[in-house]
C-alpha cells in the first residue's frame, strides 16, 4: 500500500451503502481492519447488522432506501454530527438487477432498478457533496459496472442505469477539478455476490425455461473476483488516486473489447466465456 496523502482513505470516515452483502459490506470490514471509522446504510436491517457486528472499529449504522432522497439528506446529517474526523470518501455501492427482454420487461421492474442503481447514487451524491465541498478534500465514489462499459441483451435497465452512473460521475468529475474532492467510478466484473439471486426475473428471456436460481447459479458460476478481492482492488485504487477503478481480471478483458470492437464486444465476450468454461468443466 502507498503511503497515505491527502487523498487517503485508509484510517479515515467513509460512508458506504449497500453494506449490507457483497461488495459493500468487503468495503466495510477491509476499511474498518485499517482504522477507519465506518458509516454503513442499506434496506436490509437484518444484514446490515451483520455487517456491524463484524466491524472492530468506530461504525454507524441506518436502515435507508436509497430511493428516498429526503431520507438520504436526513442521514447526511447524522453522518455530519457523527464524523470524529473530515469524511474521506462516500462509496454510493447499493444496487439491483433486473433480467429480461425489453419487449417482456415489466416497467415497475424497470424503474425500480433505475431509481436504486442510478437516482441512489444522484441522492447520495447531492446529500453529502456540500460536506466535501465544504471540507474541500475527499471522494464521491459510485458503482457503475463493466455494463456501464458494453451493452448486453437481457439487460437493458441495467446497462442504462450503469451508463449514466459512468457518465454522471465522469461530468461530475470536470465539475470538481478546482476543489479538493475527487469523483471516482468503479466498473466491478463478475463478482461473486448475492445480486443474481436477488434480482428481479420474471422468467427466462432466452426462453428456456430455466428458473431464477439456475440464472444465478450459471452467473456464479463464471465469477471471476469475490467480495474481499473486489474490496482490496476499489481500497488500493483509492490510494492510488484513480479515477476509474476496473474490479476483475474480466474488467480489464471487458474494458479492451469495447475500445477495439465497440459493436461487437458482446460476440468477443461471449467467446472467451465460452472458453472459460469449456476449461473449468475440464478442470484446467
Amino acid at each position: 500500500m502507498p503511503p497515505p496523502s491527502r487523498s487517503s482513505i485508509t484510517g479515515r470516515p467513509v460512508m458506504i451503502t449497500g453494506a449490507a452483502s457483497g461488495i459493500g459490506r468487503a468495503l466495510a470490514r477491509r476499511l474498518s481492519r485499517f482504522g477507519a471509522p465506518v458509516a454503513i446504510a442499506d434496506v436490509d436491517e437484518a444484514g446490515l447488522k451483520e455487517t456491524a457486528a463484524s466491524l472492530g472499529g468506530m461504525v454507524l449504522t441506518r436502515v435507508l432506501d436509497v430511493r428516498d432522497a429526503d431520507d438520504v439528506h436526513r442521514f447526511a446529517g447524522e453522518v455530519r454530527g457523527w464524523l470524529p474526523a473530515p469524511l474521506a470518501a462516500v462509496f454510493n455501492n447499493a444496487g439491483v438487477a433486473v433480467t429480461s427482454t425489453l419487449l417482456e420487461a415489466d416497467p415497475d421492474d424497470d424503474e425500480w432498478l433505475w431509481n436504486i442503481n442510478f437516482h441512489g447514487v444522484v441522492n447520495g451524491t447531492r446529500a453529502f457533496l456540500p460536506l466535501l465541498v465544504e471540507q474541500n478534500e475527499g471522494a464521491i465514489v459510485n458503482t457503475s459496472s463493466v455494463y456501464g462499459l458494453v451493452g448486453v441483451p437481457y439487460q437493458t435497465a441495467y446497462c442504462a442505469a450503469k451508463f449514466a452512473v459512468r457518465g454522471f460521475t465522469d461530468s461530475l468529475r470536470q465539475e470538481l477539478r478546482r476543489t479538493g474532492v475527487r469523483a471516482v467510478a468503479i466498473h466491478p466484473g463478475g463478482i461473486t455476490t448475492n445480486i443474481a439471486r436477488n434480482a428481479r426475473v420474471r422468467k427466462d428471456p432466452t426462453g428456456l425455461g430455466r428458473t431464477k436460481d439456475q440464472l444465478a447459479a450459471e452467473f456464479e458460476a463464471v465469477t471471476m473476483t469475490s467480495p474481499d478481492k473486489a474490496a482490496e482492488i476499489i481500497h488500493r485504487g483509492m490510494e492510488r488516486g484513480k479515477a476509474r477503478i476496473l474490479v476483475g481480471p474480466d474488467a480489464y478483458l471487458i474494458d479492451a473489447l469495447a475500445r477495439l470492437t465497440p459493436t461487437h464486444s458482446y460476440q468477443a465476450i461471449m467467446a472467451v466465456q465460452k472458453r472459460l468454461w469449456a476449461m473449468r468443466r475440464s478442470g484446467r
